[in-house]
C-alpha cells in the first residue's frame, strides 16, 4: 500500500474529528433550552408550583409527577453541561466527542483484522 493510499482515510477521520468537535462545540450552543417533546408529554395534566427553595414541585396526574433524579444527575457531564455550569453545553459536547472517538477507536483496533 503506497503512502498517499495509506494517508487517505488519515485525512478522512481527521476532516471527520474536526467537523464532528466544531457542530459539537459551536452549534450545540443553538440548542433550545426548552423541554423536549418526551418532557412536555410527561408533564400534560400536571401544573409547577414553585417550592420555598427556589425550585419546584409538579401538582397533578402526570407522568413526570413521579419522577426521581437519575442516579448519574450529579456526575461531571450530566445535563449536557459541565458540572452544572450555564453556557458549558459545548464543552460538555466536546468532551462526549472526545470520549466516543476514544472508545470507538479503542474497541476497532481491537477488534480488527490481522494481517498475515
Amino acid at each position: 500500500m503506497s503512502a498517499t493510499a495509506r494517508r487517505r482515510p488519515l485525512l478522512f477521520f481527521a476532516g471527520f474529528l474536526i467537523v464532528s468537535l466544531v457542530v459539537a462545540g459551536l452549534v450545540s450552543s443553538f440548542a433550545s433550552p426548552d423541554p423536549d417533546g418526551l418532557d412536555t408529554v410527561a408533564r400534560d395534566g400536571c401544573t409547577a408550583v414553585a417550592t420555598p427553595d427556589g425550585g419546584e414541585r409538579l401538582e397533578g396526574t402526570c407522568i413526570a409527577a413521579h419522577e426521581s433524579d437519575h442516579a448519574m444527575a450529579s456526575s461531571p457531564l450530566a445535563g449536557y453541561s459541565v458540572v452544572g455550569g450555564e453556557g458549558t453545553t459545548g464543552v460538555a459536547g466536546v468532551a462526549g466527542v472526545l470520549v466516543t472517538v476514544v472508545v470507538a477507536g479503542g474497541v476497532f483496533l481491537l477488534l480488527r483484522r490481522r494481517a498475515g
